[in-house]
């Protein structure tokens, strides 16, 4: 669990750089940081830079906390995530989002990179995440809870909020942006899923597969933020397609999706 003292000088350090109050933080996954570019009056401050932050060594991840004015909102962006399988304690993969939620965001969008396991869908589209599955076999509130930050047992029944995702969806129609709904299986990696472990997902229930997401969200929720979670879908998952896997297909097919994925978001802003 997060210590408050840390939570608290991380928060004042970015208060010290900014003199707006965001409202929407954003989680930008692979390939997906260049929305990070389209927000203005913008102040970016590297995660090295941020008392108790971590870096990210995955390709694709900027490793800056960016923060201004998009689409009418004060917002709060990390372009770039670090991984629990970078051996980050699921502690530090979320100590970003405690942060947000002291800085003042009331609504946070999450986003992914993630490999279809639904054979209807195609890589290149976006997918509302309506639920999620934790198959890591941990969860980033194990320990000793402090009633400051939230909850014992928090309630996930409804982790991605139902209006937000009624918003993407209008948004998505009126722009004509092709946009899926699944369910999120959150694998631990670096390796990606064997073709049995696919399977094993789509019975339990999961449309698409990634690593990341599920404890931001779930933190999220404990600290009483309003969640949005959108996956884009960069591949097919192991075993649907007779070919390998690899991360330079994963960022190629992200920057192919960029046009609808900024799209998109700035349009969900635009209506919160």
């Amino acid at each position: 669990m997060n210590n408050i003292n840390e939570i608290t000088e991380a928060r004042d350090f970015v208060l010290s750089k900014i003199n707006v109050v965001p409202k929407v933080g954003i989680i930008l996954g692979s390939g997906l940081g260049s929305l990070a570019d389209e927000i203005e009056n913008a102040v970016s401050i590297p995660y090295e830079d941020i008392p108790y932050f971590s870096k990210s060594d995955a390709i694709g991840h900027a490793n800056e906390l960016v923060i201004g004015e998009l689409q009418g909102q004060i917002v709060a962006a990390m372009k770039g995530r670090y991984h629990y399988y970078e051996g980050y304690s699921l502690s530090e993969v979320t100590f970003p989002v405690r942060v947000l939620k002291a800085l003042g965001i009331e609504k946070l969008v999450i986003t992914n990179a993630s490999g279809a396991v639904n054979a209807e869908f195609s890589p290149g589209e976006l997918m509302l995440i309506t639920d999620h599955i934790n198959l890591v076999g941990s969860n980033p509130l194990i320990g000793k809870n402090n009633d400051e930050l939230g909850p014992r047992f928090p309630d996930l029944s409804e982790v991605y909020s139902r209006n937000l995702r009624a918003t993407a969806s209008k948004v998505a129609e009126e722009k004509g942006i092709t946009l899926r709904e699944g369910v999120y299986a959150w694998w631990s990696g670096p390796a990606y899923e064997t073709p049995a472990e696919v399977r094993m997902i789509r019975t339990l229930g999961g449309d698409a597969a990634g690593m990341s997401t599920v404890p931001e969200a779930t933190v999220a929720i404990h600290a009483g933020l309003e969640v949005l979670g959108i996956s884009c879908l960069t591949n097919m998952a192991c075993g649907i397609l007779d070919e390998p896997l690899s991360h330079e297909e994963v960022l190629e097919v992200a920057a192919k999706s960029r046009n609808s994925f900024v799209e998109l978001i700035k349009a969900i802003l635009k209506e919160m």
